[in-house]
């Protein structure tokens, strides 16, 4: 089986098109398969405004949805793109939002927004693998969708009392979720295990970020107890790169990256 790794696209259809996608027979997404430049540009001004004691800005309805359709369209762009050559399995990153999440989010801005996942499970070779497992010709595929890290928000945002709530909740599902999964060949996962290809450099966050890493305790635990043979991620797209924990070969794939394996 000929497997083909795609990072992050962040709707970057022009960047992806330059991956040599050619008897493949599986594709796998790391998440954030969308656009998040809206979503980005205000989550971090509201992170400087915490930092110096100011009150969030509240964006309008109308903003907000723009930014959520930007990351929509853009993500049904890459995946209908992709599946046109092999089935594709993803998991979701920080910038897709579930379905649970999307009808949230449209009851407090009071505009309807159309529900990503319903989307994508109307596309025959499209397959959601969050928190899931999979056996194809005998190789275990493991997905696990982006949580709001415990340790992570400790270390990065620690004022923000409403996200140390949501990350515990998370964090403790995830931790469970890794449990169940047991032994993979392959881990897609969107953030990078701690301390591995997962140092904050990008120019765009914010200052008090440099320098850290934000990778997952909980990947890096996993990994070293269970031992899979491929790990591929994304999220932290300045760690792009490869490493090794063991007999695990871990691939950060940054924005648009690949690797191709055969099994």
């Amino acid at each position: 089986m000929k497997i083909l790794a795609i990072g992050d696209p962040h709707g970057d259809l022009e960047a992806v098109k330059q991956i040599p996608i050619k008897n493949i027979d599986l594709i796998l997404l790391t998440g954030d398969l969308g656009s998040a430049s809206l979503m980005r540009k205000m989550a971090f001004e509201n992170i400087e405004r915490k930092k110096k004691g100011l009150s969030e800005r509240k964006y309008s309805p109308r903003q907000e949805k723009k930014a959520f359709m930007e990351a929509y369209t853009t993500t049904l762009r890459i995946i209908k793109y992709l599946s046109k050559f092999a089935p594709v399995y993803t998991i979701f990153g920080n910038v897709e939002s579930t379905n649970y999440e999307t009808r949230k989010k449209s009851k407090r801005i009071g505009l309807p927004l159309p529900l990503l996942t319903d989307e994508l499970n109307t596309l025959e070779t499209v397959l959601v693998i969050n928190n899931k497992v999979l056996s194809i010709q005998g190789i275990r595929i493991g997905g696990l969708e982006y949580y709001l890290d415990r340790d992570w928000v400790k270390s990065f945002v620690p004022y923000d009392k409403k996200k140390s709530r949501i990350a515990k909740k998370q964090t403790e599902k995830t931790s469970e979720a890794l449990r169940k999964i047991g032994h993979l060949d392959i881990l897609v996962c969107h953030q990078p295990p701690y301390g591995i290809l997962d140092k904050v450099t990008a120019k765009f966050a914010p200052k008090h970020w440099q320098g850290k890493h934000a990778g997952s305790k909980l990947i890096l635990a996993y990994i070293k107890r269970t031992k899979p043979r491929y790990v591929f991620c994304g999220h932290i797209h300045e760690g792009k790169g490869k490493s090794k924990l063991g007999k695990t070969e871990i691939y950060n794939l940054g924005v648009c990256g690949y690797k191709i394996i055969n099994f």
